[in-house]
């Protein structure tokens, strides 16, 4: 795989603190060459699941040979490892946690790499740090087009996370708010394929909270002015919006607890009782 030169960074670091600044200038002492792109840094801190979301979704957009780091990682210092997946189109550096399962299920093919070699990391090692000592020189030698299998042995049992996407119950199809973007709009974890397998044509009707919403819109201009509305996002995955106004706001709660709330997706004309 001939390396792009570009690696993307995904953190639950903030950008108040000097931490994402740290492993870019890692990243550029063992290649002053590298185009960074930063993804995300606003991960909700220890979010491994939006971590992962994150991953998969943006990936396939870079050109091929791009490092992908993802460094959302509570069990840092422990005996959790670095790991260095490989695809035939991309290589992604992250903790064994879970946050790459998706790509690994994405690409069956892919080999997981545990990063053991020392020479590749920095010479003062953090327990709190992986990222600026550990992630960001690796990152930094793949993107010159160090050979990964270099790094470390092949292991066969990364960690994958305990699956907790969208289920069917009592007529319902029921997923949940994975993250609320800057416009305020509630991206769920319903895609565009397990709601058509749900609805089998028939029209959906979405229930958040308070929120009940018939059918499905394909252009935020099809509501009404501060109308709220469901449509599939860019990426595929359900949306609550607003028309001109903020879906978030709707929900009559604290916003920062509004990751996680259940979203039912039921057939046009199913009758249910709502104790």
């Amino acid at each position: 795989m001939k390396p792009s030169g570009v690696v993307t960074l995904i953190t639950d670091f903030g950008l108040e603190d000097p931490y994402v600044g740290m492993m870019k200038g890692v990243l550029l002492s063992v290649n002053p060459g590298v185009s960074i792109v930063d993804i995300s840094h606003q991960v909700r801190p220890g979010d491994m699941e939006l971590a992962a979301h994150i991953v998969a979704e943006t990936y396939p957009f870079f050109p091929d040979g791009t490092v992908h780091v993802t460094v959302v990682d509570p069990g840092v210092g422990t005996q959790r490892r670095p790991i260095t997946l490989i695809t035939p189109s991309h290589l992604f550096v992250a903790p064994d946690n879970g946050i790459l399962g998706p790509v690994m299920e994405a690409i069956p093919e892919s080999q997981t790499v545990h990063l053991k070699k020392s020479r590749y990391f920095r010479s003062n090692i953090s327990h709190t740090f992986h990222g600026r000592d550990v992630f960001a020189p690796v990152a930094g030698h793949l993107s010159r087009g160090a050979d990964p299998f270099d790094m470390g042995p092949i292991i066969h049992d990364p960690v994958r996370l305990k699956h907790t996407g969208p289920h069917r119950s009592g007529g319902c199809l029921y997923g949940r708010v994975r993250r609320v973007d800057h416009f305020g709009n509630l991206i769920t974890n319903i895609s565009q394929t397990e709601m058509e397998r749900f609805l089998d044509g028939d029209r959906p009707v979405v229930r958040i909270g308070d929120l009940t919403i018939q059918g499905l819109q394909e252009t935020y201009g099809e509501a009404a002015r501060g109308e709220a509305m469901a449509l599939l996002d860019s990426s595929g995955y359900l949306e609550i919006a607003v028309n001109l106004g903020r879906a978030v706001d709707r929900l009559g709660r604290d916003p920062k607890k509004v990751v996680g709330t259940e979203v039912c997706v039921e057939r046009d004309g199913w009758v249910r009782v709502y104790s």
